[in-house]
């Protein structure tokens, strides 16, 4: 059974059996966290969702089509973690938890432009500028209730740049993944 489009002929996607193998154990995982016990060590949770990687193979599936499964699939364990919090230990407790994330992020967004992250060893990485950007938005959001969604940020592309005009890619991906991950718990 295909479970998404494949890409065509002499294009590539992500491997069929990885991504198959990977939605399967993260359905079971998703039907297992309603019943009570322990989760299982090898379960799949929204921060395996968030950063599983595929290989590219010749007429695999689409990547596109995966990567807006996984986002789907992501705030589907989001909001379970949430109702299951909710019902727990109220309301209040899960946007209290929600805020202490958040306030990880601001000293980062504290920083000056063109300050925020490091600059790559050699080579290029993201242009400081539309990264800074981006921040300016987050900032906004936390700051004045500006308008922001994780899909916005997931989405979210830079320009190669080089020296002290780029950012290190690694940092950027890793501080944005949070940022993902604090508004997905909101939204």
């Amino acid at each position: 059974m295909t479970t998404f489009p494949r890409a065509g002929r002499t294009r590539t996607g992500y491997a069929p059996e990885q991504v198959d193998d990977f939605f399967e154990r993260a359905r079971s995982a998703y039907e297992e966290s309603t019943l009570p016990g322990p989760r299982r060590p090898d379960a799949v949770d929204e921060d395996d969702v968030r950063t599983v990687a595929f290989d590219l193979v010749r007429q695999g599936y689409e990547t596109s089509a995966v990567d807006a499964a996984l986002d789907r699939l992501e705030v589907a364990f989001v909001q379970r973690r949430r109702a299951d919090h909710i019902s727990a230990h109220g309301q209040e407790a899960w946007m209290e938890q929600v805020a202490d994330r958040a306030t990880t992020l601001y000293p980062r967004l504290l920083r000056p432009a063109g300050e925020r992250f490091a600059p790559p060893e050699k080579g290029q990485g993201y242009d400081a500028a539309s990264v800074d950007a981006l921040l300016d938005r987050v900032v906004a959001y936390f700051d004045e209730g500006e308008e922001l969604t994780a899909a916005e940020v997931r989405g979210a592309t830079f320009p190669p740049a080089r020296g002290d005009k780029a950012y290190a890619e690694g940092p950027v991906d890793a501080y944005l993944d949070r940022v993902v991950e604090v508004l997905v718990a909101v939204e």
